[in-house]
């Protein structure tokens, strides 16, 4: 795609609806909806001016933790359970009983186990995350190709070697499916965590902005988190195109 091209489909959408917001701003005057260019004019002197290091820095912290416990976790229990059928029948249930709790209700329960703090924000976290990844792991270990599985047999390859070799790169385009799905969940998490019990983070300044009736910072807090999410994402694609060269060249060949 064109560079040209590119721009117009990427920013177009986004373009327009500030464009709406501006205009939506500047008919109603609302004191909830200020507009895009207030917003902006008090971002830096929010986040910028000591809340950087004192609030976004421990907030990224929390999440980037939180998201490595859930993908240790998640991968290791995912594939165990995925190698053994027995087991995996019954323990899906479990899973899936346990995923569709919302994470956000076991907050106040989560409290009471691990007191208020950094270990609850980061149980929160890793608890939010690590369901999408342990239920696509299992899912992943349990479609390799049996072929595969023989092939690597005959030639006397097991254990960990086979695990590395064979198993995990097999299932790791489901595995970073759900790492995927649990990103932005992760960022959920760590803002809700934040704004229950904390003296510090992006989550806990967004609900002290309402509070006050500071809605132009407010505002200013929900952004950063889009452009933080937006990042992550980013990031998460670039890292994926790396690991998964070989799935994405596959693919890109098909269409």
């Amino acid at each position: 795609m064109k560079a040209p091209r590119w721009m117009f489909v990427t920013f177009a959408v986004p373009v327009v609806l500030i464009a709406l917001w501006t205009l939506y701003a500047g008919i109603s005057r609302s004191l909830y909806w200020p507009s895009p260019t207030a917003i902006v004019g008090v971002f830096p002197k929010t986040w910028l001016d000591g809340r950087l290091s004192a609030d976004v820095f421990p907030s990224l912290m929390r999440l980037l933790v939180g998201y490595i416990c859930a993908l240790v976790i998640g991968i290791t229990i995912g594939v165990v359970v995925g190698s053994i059928r027995r087991l995996r029948l019954y323990v899906e249930p479990v899973f899936e009983l346990f995923r569709a709790i919302p994470p956000p209700v076991l907050v106040p329960v989560v409290m009471l186990v691990t007191g208020i703090g950094a270990n609850m924000q980061l149980t929160v976290i890793a608890f939010g995350c690590i369901w999408p990844i342990l239920i696509n792991t299992v899912e992943g270990v349990r479609g390799v190709d049996l072929t595969q599985i023989d092939t690597a047999k005959s030639y006397r390859i097991g254990g960990w070697r086979r695990l590395t070799t064979v198993v995990l790169p097999a299932a790791s385009p489901k595995i970073f499916v759900g790492a995927r799905q649990s990103l932005s969940i992760g960022i959920i998490m760590m803002v809700i965590s934040e704004m229950f019990a904390s003296t510090n983070g992006i989550g806990f300044n967004i609900i002290q902005f309402q509070r006050l009736f500071q809605f132009k910072e407010m505002w200013s807090g929900i952004i950063l988190l889009g452009i933080i999410g937006v990042a992550a994402n980013v990031i998460f694609k670039f890292i994926e195109r790396r690991v998964l060269r070989w799935y994405v060249g596959m693919q890109t060949q098909e269409r």
